[in-house]
């Protein structure tokens, strides 16, 4: 059963005239009193082009994919339907039309009806093995687990408050099952991308329930896939305790703001919960540049054009690049991953624009030190210059384990005062921390602060802040002069 075949009941139950998705844009029903949207959030490119390649003619594989429009009809559950897709300028649209309301004069001459051979052995993976699929990112997601991990030799394991577990018995994975499995939500483009470079990133969407992050790799055994869970509610910045001194850096007309962490720590939910901060706030343009597009910001006071790597774009530099040229206020580079990224978002946050941007590290002043060392030595004392102008903030977090489940972020704060300034210029990091120390009533806290106060408070178990302290040796001194014991 395609998917569309419940929004096409839908449009046949409400005796409505017209079905039209759109990417960037909610699902619609075109009735007798108007249009109605059916969907909470807006339909993605990537999922409205495997919406559309379920259904496709097989003499026609390339409906919206290429450029064009195509036509064809397609029978589905509740009754025949007349398909018009249209590919444009990097979007593409989708109309469902109810066949008996379609005069036989304006049918078109050219459709090619779905034929009932069955469909190559890849495509007929969408079956049984896609029901598969949603239904373990149903449990995914019905579970509370981050990640789902699917592998030949294994059962499906998922992440659970950071550890992998079985959630069922199911029996190991053969490699031809996993590939099935895998293939069936793979975008039919991307797979011979994966089949030639043996890693892969997108995105799928399952409306109403979530989006999922999706990465394909090859091993020893065959194929495999880890597939991270990205609500389709985007938690806000008060859901997510980020104190108001961060989120006065949303306010900010120019410079670079990083978060930083490592893989998994929430990064890209805390940047999501900013940009929707001030995507509720200011009347602003703002471009992101995604590797997937994860979380989807929905339509508020500010205009945001959301761009994949891949899909939309050759890569992050390219796209940072045709940013300049975009009249953007505020620019979200997902990964600062090389050093000419690092250096276009560095001129972008020079030239009058606010830069998010995220880095691997675990501290605030290792990640000065991670961006200046990515040039060679002689342009150090340059970059540490610009850096000391345009960084306006860097935000470290940690996930840790709760008392009770769930997970809660330990957050280092670095705001950029004329003090940390002189130090990034001089090549000082090293005494970066001292300052944060003596300026907490400014909204600076050290990582070893964050963790002893969730610790504190009961939020988190000693011992776990201990895990995930880096200073080891300052919170093991807190711990003394609290009188705070480790269990071990």
């Amino acid at each position: 059963m395609a998917r569309i075949d419940k929004l096409i009941q839908a449009m046949h139950q409400a005796g409505a005239t017209r079905l039209a998705l759109e990417s960037g844009e909610r699902v619609v029903l075109h009735t007798g009193g108007g249009a109605r949207p059916v969907t909470p959030q807006p339909v993605t490119l990537d999922h409205l082009v495997q919406l559309v390649a379920e259904i496709a003619p097989q003499d026609n594989p390339e409906v919206g994919t290429t450029e064009g429009t195509h036509r064809f009809a397609y029978s589905a559950p509740s009754g025949a339907v007349a398909i018009t897709v249209v590919r444009a300028n990097g979007s593409l649209r989708l109309e469902a039309t109810p066949a008996a309301a379609i005069p036989k004069s304006a049918a078109p001459a050219a459709a090619a009806p779905r034929s009932a051979a069955p469909a190559p052995a890849v495509r007929a993976a969408g079956g049984p093995a896609l029901e598969r699929m949603q239904g373990l990112f149903a449990k995914m997601v019905g579970e509370g687990c981050s990640d789902l991990h699917l592998s030949a030799g294994n059962p499906p394991l998922f992440r659970r408050h950071g550890d992998i577990v079985r959630l069922d018995d199911a029996a190991a994975l053969a490699p031809a099952q996993t590939r099935e499995l895998l293939f069936s939500i793979t975008p039919e483009d991307k797979r011979a991308r994966f089949d030639s470079e043996h890693d892969l990133d997108f995105s799928y969407e399952i409306p109403g329930l979530a989006r999922f992050r999706c990465n394909l790799f090859l091993d020893r055994k065959g194929v495999g896939g880890v597939f991270r869970v990205i609500p389709s509610q985007i938690a806000t910045a008060e859901q997510l305790g980020i104190p108001p001194h961060v989120l006065t850096l949303c306010d900010l007309p120019k410079g670079l703001v990083v978060v930083t962490g490592p893989t998994g720590s929430g990064k890209s939910t805390t940047l999501a919960a900013m940009i929707d901060h001030i995507n509720r706030n200011q009347p602003v343009h703002i471009i992101t540049i995604e590797d997937p597009i994860e979380f989807v910001h929905p339509q508020g006071q500010a205009l945001i054009n959301q761009r994949e790597i891949g899909n939309h774009t050759r890569g992050f530099k390219a796209a940072l690049r045709a940013a300049l040229r975009e009249d953007p206020d505020i620019v979200l580079v997902g990964e600062m991953r090389d050093l000419e990224t690092v250096e276009i978002a560095l001129e972008t946050a020079e030239t009058g624009h606010l830069v998010f941007g995220t880095l691997h590290t675990n501290t605030a002043p290792s990640t000065v030190d991670r961006i200046v060392d990515q040039f060679p030595s002689d342009r150090q004392n340059q970059v540490r210059a610009m850096l000391s102008e345009s960084l306006k903030g860097v935000i470290a977090q940690t996930l840790c384990r709760k008392k009770g489940g769930g997970r809660v972020a330990a957050l280092e704060i670095l705001l950029i005062t004329p003090a940390v300034s002189n130090l990034i210029r001089e090549g000082k990091t090293f005494q970066i921390p001292s300052i944060m120390q003596t300026a907490k009533s400014m909204g600076m806290i050290t990582l070893t602060d964050s963790l002893f106060d969730l610790a504190k408070r009961g939020v988190i178990e000693v011992d776990e802040a201990y895990a995930c302290a880096v200073n080891k040796q300052e919170f093991r001194a807190l711990l003394d002069r609290s009188g705070m014991k480790l269990a071990a």
